[in-house]
């Protein structure tokens, strides 16, 4: 790793080095925070958990041949050099962003209320048509997950897409003092961590944080048809790249406090640098777009299902042009794009069309998973559970999903929790056609559940993620996968 030694190291993270003189200026090969992944020629740095301190694996790590590891105390008969830290947290971060500052590739960082995950494997499957990436790992987006991957990046990769996810203010200033973006991607402001962010303004001032540290000469692309992201016209100098269907989006703002009280949300329309139409909805097959930018069309077929894959393929699309590929290889990189598992993840079993959505949720997401639910061949069936940090108007904004699945004529809405009680009422409320099944928790759902489904189904599963909803998608699988 470019000029990761040990005596740097030790200075970048404010950090006391103890170990034989000679040993300074040896150099690490990785850094990790789980002793299972330690390797020779790795620094081990402990993290304090709630039920486990890394500090007790340390003689483990070093028997297995790590270079040196990091300390909160002063290690006794340690035969291998180690950095006495205050934090191993903050020297986390600090070691990232020193490593960060060595490297010369270009980083994408990207954030939003919704859809940070699915763009990020977009943006990262077109770039890979021209460059060897690393992409940020399952949900590794916070201010323990961010350092990591930047610290996973080796000599041969040539670009970097990384996530960066936050829930209050201050959060995304750090990552950005880490990842130093070179081009900046915001998804969306939608209705999501309003516990401590309180409103959409909120969320945008502190999602905006992650231009504390774009390069000069960097790239803004954001969600045009946001009506918070439309009026960042021109941040430090930079204009943004505008992405979308041409039109602003009224029912973003339909939750939360523009609504609340009948007043429109004020809106504010731009010019879409680059945009989609001649849109064709393949149903779980996916869609097809026309999508224009200022180096030419490109009509492409988006193999992963939802109108919102076509926003994840056009902010891929200004990525790759910021970086100078070519349209035919950004064609190419947004068709084989894949879902992964708990996104918009389609699997057959056992007759049985399953979507696996059970990752997160938020309002915006839900609406978006029963759009895909909608096209389903047969009876359409939604496994619902309840949304977190929605703030005070949880209730409501859990009755309105209840609503919008009625409203898109699912025909069956089960759903476990104390909040999706509110989801069911909104239902019944709706329609009386739509069958409607709650229970206090998911353990209870679940048998009724395997027994009310059957084979030709199409079946949502999303909650947010402490409902704990892949357990309902393996249950399901196993049933169906089991009787085919």
């Amino acid at each position: 790793m470019k000029n990761m030694t040990l005596e740097n190291i030790a200075e970048a993270c404010g950090g006391s080095y103890f170990g034989k003189e000679q040993e300074k200026q040896t150099e690490i090969r990785g850094a990790v925070t789980d002793s299972r992944q330690v390797e020779e020629g790795f620094l081990f740095i402990p993290v304090k958990g709630a039920r486990v301190d890394g500090h007790d694996f340390i003689p483990q790590v070093c028997e297995k041949g790590a270079a040196a590891v990091l300390t909160e105390k002063k290690l006794e008969n340690c035969e291998k050099p180690y950095i006495l830290v205050q934090s191993c947290l903050r020297a986390l971060k600090d070691i990232a962003g020193f490593y960060r500052s060595q490297l010369n590739i270009p980083i994408v960082g990207i954030t939003g209320s919704v859809g940070k995950t699915s763009t990020k494997e977009m943006i990262a499957s077109v770039l890979s048509e021209k460059y060897h990436v690393l992409k940020t790992a399952g949900n590794f987006n916070n201010e323990i997950g961010l350092p990591l991957t930047l610290l996973r990046i080796q000599e041969e990769h040539e670009a970097a897409v990384v996530e960066m996810g936050i829930s209050d203010f201050g959060e995304m200033h750090r990552l950005a003092k880490m990842a130093q973006p070179d081009i900046c991607v915001i998804t969306n402001i939608g209705i999501c961590h309003l516990e401590n962010l309180k409103t959409r303004d909120g969320i945008l001032k502190a999602k905006s944080e992650i231009f504390d540290y774009l390069k000069p000469e960097g790239h803004i692309i954001l969600n045009g048809e946001d009506d918070k992201l439309s009026t960042l016209t021109e941040v430090k100098g930079i204009r943004p790249v505008f992405y979308g269907f041409g039109e602003m989006q009224p029912d973003i703002c339909r939750s939360g406090e523009e609504g609340k009280e009948g007043r429109k949300p004020g809106m504010q329309k731009v010019q879409q640098d680059i945009y989609a139409d001649h849109i064709q909805n393949c149903g779980l097959k996916g869609m097809e777009a026309d999508i224009h930018t200022p180096a030419g069309t490109i009509s492409v077929h988006i193999p992963i299902p939802g109108r919102h894959n076509i926003y994840n393929a056009m902010a891929a699309a200004g990525a790759a042009l910021a970086l100078n590929m070519e349209l035919e290889d950004i064609k190419s990189g947004i068709e084989k794009a894949e879902a992964i598992g708990g996104r918009t993840n389609l699997i057959e079993t056992g007759g049985l069309m399953l979507i696996d959505d059970c990752y997160n949720a938020n309002p915006v997401s839900m609406r978006a998973s029963l759009d895909v639910l909608s096209n389903g061949l047969a009876r359409t069936v939604a496994v619902l559970g309840d949304m977190g940090e929605l703030g005070e108007h949880e209730k409501r904004l859990h009755y309105e999903i209840g609503v919008y699945a009625a409203e898109k004529q699912i025909d069956t809405l089960f759903c476990a929790g104390v909040l999706s009680k509110e989801m069911a009422e909104g239902a019944c409320d709706t329609n009386d056609w739509c069958e409607v099944f709650h229970f206090d928790t998911k353990d209870e759902m679940l048998p009724q559940l395997l027994e009310y489904l059957q084979e030709g189904d199409t079946v949502l599963v999303k909650a947010s993620h402490f409902m704990d909803y892949p357990k309902i998608v393996e249950a399901v699988r196993e049933k169906f996968h089991s009787a085919s």
